[in-house]
């Protein structure tokens, strides 16, 4: 009883099997339909016989959803995104969604045909971990799609959006540092035109002069928030023989990379020079010595997103906070 073309099944077979017609199948798996026992029992009989699975997209495009969320993340390798990501999936797989993530590489651009393509999908929402479309475009996009957004405060009648305290955590690891008495503190800053980068290199520089620490630009390097920069800003640091005793990196992988560049010229961590990060990637209490960082608590961030997109989906949520960050301190800063 399979269709000789294709070798699948239809609905219309598992009716002309079952004695019923095409709509009543269609309500029963919809479950909008009341059948007698008998029936219902014959209808699934013959759908285990011949096997039929059901097209669950059309399905759902006939009901205006799909049930799907798209994610627009900026690197389907990053740790800290995927943190944020297991999150989201958490917070609605509940509710009966999945998602369908794209990456747009931090290419503004790039981040813009992405969203096309979710809504192309008909997705049924549209979540955005930060990257470098204007607010303009993200409210554009929101007319088609409702769409929160991590990392930005732009907001619209069908935009939410929100961000961590990078400025503040930024205070809180400078601070850490100079409580441990260090004056000379380097900085390895994230892109400019990165606005967390740009916060974390306010709180250092406002840090320092709340104590009457005299800012000194050739403490601050500039990277790409990525292991190489990192390796590449301390070496820098280190040809110009900069006196420093600390650093206080943008982020974990830059810190990952200043590590490297020391551990490679045998000067050793924290007895010569103490180090802090920024994230808290799940390795970084895993590194030689465990890293002093600022938390992110991404997962938090993830299901904060998710609850936020389920609200204006219709779904009854509880009012999603946003979550703060703190300092976990491990082996890689000493007192001097």
């Amino acid at each position: 009883m399979k269709n000789i073309d294709s070798g699948i099944t239809t609905l219309y077979q598992v009716a002309s099997r079952a004695g019923v017609s095409p709509a009543t199948v269609s309500r029963f798996l919809n479950g909008t339909a009341k059948v007698s026992d008998d029936k219902r029992r014959t209808i699934e009989r013959v759908i285990d016989e011949l096997n039929y699975k059901p097209n669950r997209l059309a399905q759902s495009l006939k009901m205006g959803s799909t049930n799907t969320i798209g994610v627009l993340t900026q690197s389907l390798e990053s740790g800290y995104f995927n943190r944020a990501m297991v999150g989201i999936e958490d917070a609605v797989k509940a509710s009966g969604y999945a998602l369908l993530i794209m990456s747009g590489h931090w290419h503004a651009d790039e981040e813009a045909e992405r969203v096309e393509l979710l809504i192309g999908r008909r997705v049924d929402g549209v979540a955005i971990l930060t990257g470098n479309m204007s607010d303009k475009q993200i409210l554009d996009f929101s007319r088609r799609v409702p769409i929160v957004a991590f990392g930005r405060e732009v907001q619209g009648e069908r935009t939410q959006a929100f961000c961590l305290d990078n400025y503040g955590g930024a205070c809180e690891a400078v601070e850490y540092l100079i409580g441990q008495g260090h004056r000379r503190i380097a900085h390895i800053a994230g892109p400019p035109d990165h606005r967390d980068a740009r916060e974390r290199l306010a709180g250092y520089n406002d840090t320092l002069a709340k104590h009457g620490i005299a800012s000194d630009p050739r403490l601050v390097v500039t990277g790409d928030f990525s292991e190489s920069s990192g390796l590449l800003a301390l070496n820098s640091l280190l040809v110009a023989n900069v006196r420093f005793s600390a650093i206080f990196a943008a982020n974990d992988l830059t810190a990952y990379g200043a590590r490297l560049a020391l551990y490679r010229r045998n000067i050793r961590v924290p007895e010569d020079i103490s180090l802090v990060g920024f994230d808290d990637l799940e390795s970084s209490m895993y590194t030689t010595p465990p890293l002093t960082t600022v938390r992110q608590p991404l997962y938090e961030v993830g299901t904060g997103i998710g609850q936020r997109m389920l609200a204006m989906l219709g779904h009854q949520q509880p009012a999603a906070d946003v979550p703060g960050l703190s300092l976990v301190v491990r082996e890689s800063v000493r007192l001097v």
